[in-house]
């Protein structure tokens, strides 16, 4: 018997209902997530909708949204929990990511170290 590989990321029910409508008016097949270098904590979190993921990237299915991960992006990423938060003043995806060391009091950047490959 073989036993399902853990997600590398997943969706609350708020943010795939967000991530499923937004989806649905840009005609997209993906969500792609990664994180790229910049602000003033060192990494910021990127999301885009696709059309066709990438020869290398990781793909996540979770609560109906098919996402797909860039390979130098995963390591970061793994367990992270991506929310959607609607308050008086904003609404907006939020990740919970225990790579996360640290933050920007903006909260527009992070500090982030590679998740230790399971061994």
């Amino acid at each position: 018997m073989t036993r399902e590989r853990p997600k590398a990321l997943s969706l609350t029910d708020a943010a795939a209902e967000r991530v499923k409508a937004l989806m649905a008016k840009r005609g997209a097949g993906f969500l792609r997530v990664g994180v790229k270098n910049g602000g003033c904590a060192g990494m910021e979190y990127v999301m885009d909708y696709v059309a066709e993921p990438e020869p290398l990237d990781e793909r996540v299915d979770d609560k109906g949204v098919s996402i797909v991960i860039d390979g130098t992006s995963l390591l970061f990423l793994l367990g992270s929990v991506i929310d959607y938060e609607v308050t008086p003043l904003h609404a907006k995806f939020v990740f919970r990511n225990p790579n996360e060391t640290d933050a920007c009091g903006c909260g527009e950047s992070v500090t982030l170290v590679a998740a230790a490959p399971a061994g």
